[in-house]
C-alpha cells in the first residue's frame, strides 16, 4: 500500500510576479492544465490515494480548482495556513502543521512548483524506506543552470552527504521530492514558522537520510522564463 502525500503549495512565488499576482504558482497552466495537476495525476497513477496540500497565498483558489480530489481518484485535504495562521509557515512548519491531516508517520513530500512528469511514486520505494529506518529519502537531480553548486552529495552507498563534506566530489540539487518520517520535524509545534534545512542538516550529521539520483525531466518552475520554456516545450 502506498503512503499519503503532502504537496507544498503555500509560497507567494514572488519571483514569478506578475504571473502569480492573481494565481498561485502551482495553479499556473503547463501544457494545458495546472502544474499541480501533473503531480496529482502521477500520484493517483501510482496508487497514492490521500493527498494533503498546504496553502497560504490565494489559497481559496486551490479547493475551487481541485475540489476534493475525486476527479483524480484521490482524496484531497487542505492545510490552510493563511486562514488559520495568517500566512505561510515555511517548509518544516508546514509539514508539522499538516501531520494530523496526513494521518501517517510516513509520507511523500514534494513542492507544488516542481515539474517531474516521469517520476514514479512507487509503493516499493515506501516499503524499502520504512524497512531502512531513515528519517528521509531524497531524490536528487543534476544541478540546473540557476543552481550550479547544488545542495548535497550522494555516496556510492546511497547516503545523503552534507555539501561541504570532504568526501563529496559531485554535489546535486534536491528535486523537492522525498519520502519523510514525521520524526524529521519532531519538536516543531503546529502553526510555528520553521525552515526545513536545519532538520536535514541534523539528520545528515547522524547519517539518517538516504538518497537516489533522478535523471528524468525536471524543472523548478521558479521564474517566468522557466515557466515559458516549459510552455514552449524546451
Amino acid at each position: 500500500m502506498n503512503a499519503p502525500a503532502l504537496i507544498l503549495a503555500a509560497g507567494r512565488g514572488e519571483r514569478m510576479s506578475p504571473l502569480t499576482d492573481h494565481t498561485p504558482k502551482p495553479l499556473l497552466p503547463v501544457h494545458g492544465k495546472p502544474l499541480i495537476e501533473w503531480q496529482l495525476e502521477a500520484l493517483a497513477r501510482d496508487g497514492v490515494r490521500h493527498v494533503v496540500i498546504n496553502t497560504a497565498w490565494l489559497e481559496e483558489q486551490f479547493p475551487a480548482t481541485l475540489g476534493d480530489g475525486s476527479r483524480f481518484g484521490l482524496s484531497i485535504r487542505y492545510s490552510m495556513e493563511g486562514r488559520h495562521y495568517g500566512g505561510a509557515l515555511e517548509t518544516a512548519g508546514g509539514i508539522a502543521t499538516a501531520l494530523p491531516l496526513l494521518q501517517s508517520d510516513t509520507f511523500w513530500v514534494m513542492a507544488g512548483d516542481a515539474y517531474m512528469p516521469g517520476f514514479r511514486f512507487d509503493a516499493l520505494h515506501v516499503n524499502d524506506f520504512m524497512a531502512g529506518g531513515d528519517l528521509a529519502h531524497l531524490w536528487l537531480v543534476p544541478n540546473p543552470p540557476q543552481h550550479p553548486c547544488g545542495d548535497f552529495g550522494l555516496s556510492d552507498k546511497g547516503r545523503i552527504l552534507a555539501g561541504d563534506d570532504a568526501a563529496v566530489i559531485t554535489r546535486y540539487t534536491y528535486s523537492t521530492v522525498g519520502l519523510f518520517q514525521s520524526r524529521l520535524v519532531e519538536g516543531v509545534p503546529p502553526g510555528q514558522k520553521a525552515p526545513l534545512r536545519p532538520h536535514f542538516d541534523a539528520a545528515i550529521a547522524r547519517d539518517r537520510i538516504s538518497g537516489s539520483l533522478y535523471l528524468g525531466p525536471w524543472t523548478d518552475v521558479g521564474t517566468p522564463q522557466r515557466w515559458q520554456a516549459l510552455q514552449d516545450g524546451s
